[in-house]
């Protein structure tokens, strides 16, 4: 499932193989929400930009289409088209932001659809239930995602009562994959660490979680307002007590320099909005860092958004073309945006995977993780 192929530092290339294909780690996985990135990519745009895994959300295609629709639609695959790896998470972040609509308790939480307010409530195994429905090939655990900062006996509890959802979800996920009907009989489970910002939790929990059989193991409940060192020192405690033959995932980050960082911690799988989402606002990354395409000194510029970039869009375009487009309103131009980024992300995975091959990831390390988080000509 998941080959370790060499290391630097704590740094790790590797592979991972699942039902729908075999993926190049470290990986930054594309976020498609509701079975479509945000900004107008489809399944086959995917292709064109180098995605490995594409991410969709359980809590969103729970109301909208409904995962009984997906599942009768032959699953997430077939649906959106796409014949590669899919992981969904668990909702458990969407849960907590929704904080001031949900009423956690053992068995599971209540909560208000964003969409129309009506009351749902979701066990850890319905939360599986439904990723089952969809079909994807890794599942996520049931979690609760607490703010930071948090008091410290309620991160506590919190961490214990997420173990004993773990325990929950490992059973219904053995279970249904056994079923006859069963979307994806070779569907993975990841569990999740927790413990906000306090290191002692994060290792407790990280050391009974990791007692528990899981296909892999994340981190989550980071990048939500704690500063970047903190987040970079809860990894640092955190990783030594993950399995070292399991992929490691770094949930919702983050920034170019977050990932360089996060690998050389040790850590396998990113995924974050951040890349569509500025993308849709104009905010484009480049190897010499940020531009905001908006600006008036792109108006007649012929250059491509990045001249060091192969993709689609600075192959055929040039900013002057993709500021106007944004300028008049028009849909292409976030369309061009998002593919512009995403393929971005894709090929820092990529040149993150080279610089381990060639044993050279420190070198690209000390190069671009400060230059990607300035702004660019």
């Amino acid at each position: 499932m998941f080959k370790l192929l060499k290391t630097e530092g704590k740094a790790r290339r590797g592979e991972f193989t699942c039902a729908h294909g075999t993926v190049q780690t470290p990986v930054f996985m594309n976020v498609g929400t509701q079975a479509a990135i945000k900004g107008g990519l489809s399944a086959f745009d995917l292709k064109d930009i180098h995605c490995q895994v594409e991410l969709s959300n359980t809590y969103h295609l729970h109301l909208r289409p409904g995962d009984d629709v997906v599942k009768q639609m032959g699953g997430l695959h077939r649906f959106m088209h796409w014949d590669g790896p899919i992981l969904t998470d668990s909702g458990g972040f969407q849960v907590f932001s929704l904080s001031g609509l949900r009423k956690i308790s053992e068995e599971g939480v209540t909560f208000a659809s964003h969409l129309d307010g009506h009351r749902i409530f979701m066990r850890p195994e319905e939360s599986i239930r439904i990723q089952s429905n969809l079909g994807s090939d890794i599942a996520m655990a049931f979690d609760e995602c607490v703010e930071n900062p948090a008091k410290y006996e309620y991160a506590k509890a919190s961490c214990e009562r997420t173990l004993r959802w773990l325990e929950r979800c490992k059973a219904e996920h053995d279970k249904l994959n056994a079923l006859p009907d069963c979307v994806n009989p070779r569907q993975m489970l990841f569990g999740i660490n927790q413990g906000a910002t306090y290191p002692d939790l994060r290792v407790w929990h990280m050391q009974q979680t990791a007692k528990i059989d899981c296909d892999g193991y994340a981190i989550g409940g980071l990048a939500v307002g704690e500063p970047t060192e903190v987040m970079y020192e809860i990894i640092e405690a955190v990783e030594p007590h993950m399995p070292a033959d399991k992929p490691r995932y770094l949930m919702g980050v983050g920034t170019p320099s977050n990932i360089i960082e996060a690998v050389a911690r040790g850590v396998d799988f990113f995924d974050c909005v951040m890349p569509a989402r500025n993308a849709r606002h104009g905010k484009l990354f480049t190897w010499s860092g940020t531009l905001n395409i908006k600006n008036e000194r792109h108006k007649t510029d012929e250059r491509p958004i990045d001249p060091e970039c192969d993709c689609p869009v600075c192959r055929n375009f040039s900013r002057a073309y993709v500021r106007h487009l944004f300028t008049a309103g028009e849909m292409l131009g976030m369309r061009l945006a998002v593919m512009h980024n995403l393929y971005f992300y894709n090929q820092l995975a990529q040149r993150i995977r080279d610089a381990l091959d060639a044993g050279e990831f420190e070198q690209f390390r000390a190069e671009y993780s400060g230059k990607l988080a300035g702004r660019a000509d």
